[in-house]
């Protein structure tokens, strides 16, 4: 994350400035060389679970695919919904992803080379229409595979609770108030949501 990132915020909110100072600067890494069906499939997984249980069936995931670094999306026919339920996902899940590959091999889903090409808007609207995908799973695709800026996925628990306490809130704010609060943060919403993820992961390590 550029440095125009962690000055802004800091010029424009004295709460951002102090977790700035204490956690140091934004160590947001993207992964590009990720495919956007990698992508989604990944974020399905952490719907809703914590990083540590979204990981271990990934990894269970990923070994039925022993030829693959991760599988592609044609791979999926050479496995059962019964294979993929064994390393954890839910019958839900396991519907996205089938969707998920569907999608990709018939162009929906675009390619890494044509996803560079799409703004946020474009991407969130393209892929939320596909089944199962909703707009917190692009949210994640376009900061950890992309790396845009200027995403504040309003809704991710992490980073409402992570506001709550670096802003020493008694409730989690709703996914509207953040929205509206963090138009200041802008353009570099990103480097916000991933500080207030960082707020939430150290009071989580106090306890």
């Amino acid at each position: 994350m550029n440095a125009a990132a962690l000055k802004h915020l800091s010029a424009v909110d004295p709460v951002m400035r102090r977790l700035i100072r204490e956690i140091g600067p934004c160590q947001l890494v993207p992964e590009p060389g990720r495919s956007p069906f990698q992508s989604l499939v990944q974020a399905v997984a952490h719907q809703q679970l914590h990083g540590a249980a979204a990981d271990t069936i990934l990894a269970r995931f990923k070994k039925l695919f022993p030829r693959r670094r991760f599988p592609r999306p044609e791979d999926l026919a050479g496995v059962t919904d019964a294979q993929i339920r064994a390393c954890g996902f839910s019958l839900p899940k396991i519907r996205a992803l089938r969707v998920i590959a569907e999608k990709t091999l018939s162009g929906v889903v675009p390619s890494s080379r044509q996803i560079r090409k799409l703004s946020d808007d474009e991407i969130i609207a393209r892929l939320t229409a596909v089944r199962g995908v909703g707009r917190w799973t692009v949210q994640m695709l376009l900061i950890f595979q992309l790396g845009r800026e200027d995403v504040l996925p309003a809704d991710d628990f992490g980073v409402r609770n992570g506001f709550r306490i670096a802003y020493q809130k008694r409730g989690l704010p709703k996914p509207g108030a953040l929205l509206r609060f963090g138009k200041r943060w802008r353009p570099y919403a990103t480097a916000a949501a991933w500080y207030l993820w960082r707020a939430a992961g150290a009071a989580k390590k106090k306890k």
